[in-house]
């Protein structure tokens, strides 16, 4: 027997098994689904059954397998499917509205905080604590963390200030041993340089650096560096100027351990008989006068609101306070003319800098007519040393300021300076330096706040040539994210800053550029205990 369904699907015959002879027809009922209806039922029933065994899968994952896969499908895809949110996204919007809530509201005064976080937990599960006393407990944990961190750092800071401020033990040792063998070693007191070549002086075919410092040491590195680096050491004479207390150990190291074939000149201030006190009457007056000397030499947190002010808004102000901003010796760059009246042309060089390129090119800038060829420290995005204007140094809500400088007028760096000493003889500046320092005194010290450059800033505004920025890099006391391939390719790097190379506070992957030169050998240098780091 045989069944035998018609094309159409509406009629079924019954047969014998030969196919011979037919034994029933029977005609079935219209078939209602048409064969597109059923193609697409079995496409969407395909698109749907991967994601029904994820979902079903997530339920497992989930832990709540415990209940049918009914009720949990349920549970899962009718609150999805229905447009309504579970319980975990309305449980962190309700906790997001207490914590708002919080953000204004005043903590509860008899809240005890826990010590760590294990006690918290524990606090929570013995107390039964609300959402709401728990969003308390951790704004005020919050602010207590805030606090103590907020004052350790300010901590940090003042000590690294006093560290900054401070002479180390085998400096000032150096400085002491060489100041006594001054006095019984006649090699130590020998003249400097010796006689024949006392015209070399005031030569202005040679190339002359100044340098003022009463660091033995820096001043070491400084010009060894210099004669090491260049291809003509023959042709450079340093003058090395230095306070009375620390002449004769600097005269010493020099004469000492002369940085042949170059020419080392020391002189201390004393020596120079064009520094009177009618002079420099106002320097004077800035050592000598009381509110000054507290200023810089006071309680350097007293009128201080910590809680009102940044760190670093903080670690500036202490970098203001620093005592060298009142030392002569700080400011006697600008008399450069005067004290050296033969020499046309100069490069002046700070104490904490390091040489490592031939400076001759230097000699050969045309300044075209300027005084100062300086490195200008608007062109960068280092926050720190590079992206300084005039707003950066000066008050600009003081009258006379806002009057007569430009906040948008872009800075330069002192410390190495090459100054065209005729072209500065026809200026003013060392008067506009003076009268501007006078009216700082008269303002209670609220035009500027730090040191020697922004009176210099503006004596020298109109006189100063931009240089490339290649032959100065600033900022290795400053920021330890120093690059250490930049500082390789600059010819003068500048440990500007707190963190001074001969320091423990120095950076230790940019102290190596400064301590090649310190001779280590140095029996001075040994019995001190200035060890290479």
């Amino acid at each position: 027997m045989q069944l035998q369904f018609s094309p159409s699907m509406r009629s079924i015959t019954i047969s014998s098994n030969n196919g011979f002879i037919d034994l029933m027809k029977i005609k079935v009922a219209a078939c209602h689904i048409s064969y597109r209806t059923l193609f697409h039922t079995i496409l969407i029933l395909a698109f749907l059954l991967p994601f029904v065994f994820i979902l079903t899968a997530v339920v497992t994952l989930e832990g709540v397998n415990k209940c049918s896969s009914f009720d949990c499908l349920g549970r899962r895809l009718g609150p999805r499917f229905l447009g309504r949110a579970d319980d975990s996204a309305r449980l962190v919007r309700d906790f997001y509205n207490i914590l708002n809530e919080v953000k204004t509201g005043e903590v509860p005064s008899s809240l005890k905080l826990p010590d760590s976080f294990d006690q918290m937990v524990s606090d929570m599960k013995n107390n039964q604590y609300d959402a709401k006393t728990f969003a308390f407990m951790l704004k005020r944990m919050m602010e207590k963390f805030e606090n103590e961190i907020r004052e350790s750092k300010f901590a940090e800071l003042m000590n690294k200030h006093f560290a900054a401020s401070s002479i180390p033990k085998g400096i000032n040792c150096l400085s002491l041993r060489l100041t006594d063998e001054y006095s019984s070693n006649a090699h130590a007191r020998k003249q400097l340089p010796p006689p024949e070549l006392l015209p070399m002086l005031s030569d202005n075919s040679f190339h002359h650096f100044i340098l003022s410092t009463d660091n033995i040491l820096a001043a070491s590195v400084v010009v060894t560096s210099t004669v090491q680096s260049s291809l003509k050491p023959e042709n450079i004479v340093f003058h090395v100027i230095t306070d009375k207390k620390t002449y004769a150990g600097m005269h010493s190291w020099f004469a000492l351990n002369p940085p042949s074939p170059a020419i080392v000149e020391v002189k201390g201030i004393h020596q120079f008989d064009w520094l009177t006190r009618e002079n420099v009457p106002v320097l004077e007056a800035v050592e000598s006068q009381n509110g000054i000397r507290n200023y810089y030499h006071g309680n350097h947190v007293m009128g201080t609101n910590l809680s009102d002010t940044s760190p670093r808004k903080f670690a500036s102000k202490l970098q203001s306070r620093s005592p060298k901003y009142i030392s002569l010796l700080n400011h006697i760059r600008i008399y450069i003319p005067e004290l050296y009246p033969n020499l046309d042309k100069v490069v002046f060089l700070d104490d904490d800098v390091v040489v490592q390129r031939d400076l001759s090119p230097l000699w050969e800038i045309d300044l075209n007519g300027k005084v100062n060829g300086a490195v200008e420290t608007c062109r960068g995005e280092d926050e720190w040393v590079m992206s300084k204007h005039f707003r950066n140094y000066f008050n600009f809500s003081h009258p006379l300021i806002a009057k007569h400088l430009d906040p948008d007028e872009c800075a330069w760096a002192y410390g190495m300076n090459v100054f065209d000493l005729r072209a500065w003889r026809a200026a003013n500046i060392r008067e506009t330096y003076h009268s501007w320092l006078k009216e700082n005194l008269r303002s209670n010290m609220t035009m500027w706040k730090l040191g020697t450059l922004p009176p210099a800033l503006i004596a020298f505004r109109g006189h100063v040539h931009p240089i490339d920025p290649s032959w100065h890099m600033l900022g290795l006391g400053y920021q330890n994210k120093t690059s250490v391939e930049k500082v390789k390719m600059a010819a003068v790097i500048h440990y500007n800053g707190q963190s001074k190379p001969w320091l423990e506070i120095g950076f230790e992957h940019l102290k190596p550029f400064w301590t090649k030169y310190v001779n280590y050998s140095n029996d001075f240098v040994r019995n001190c205990h200035i060890m290479e780091s």
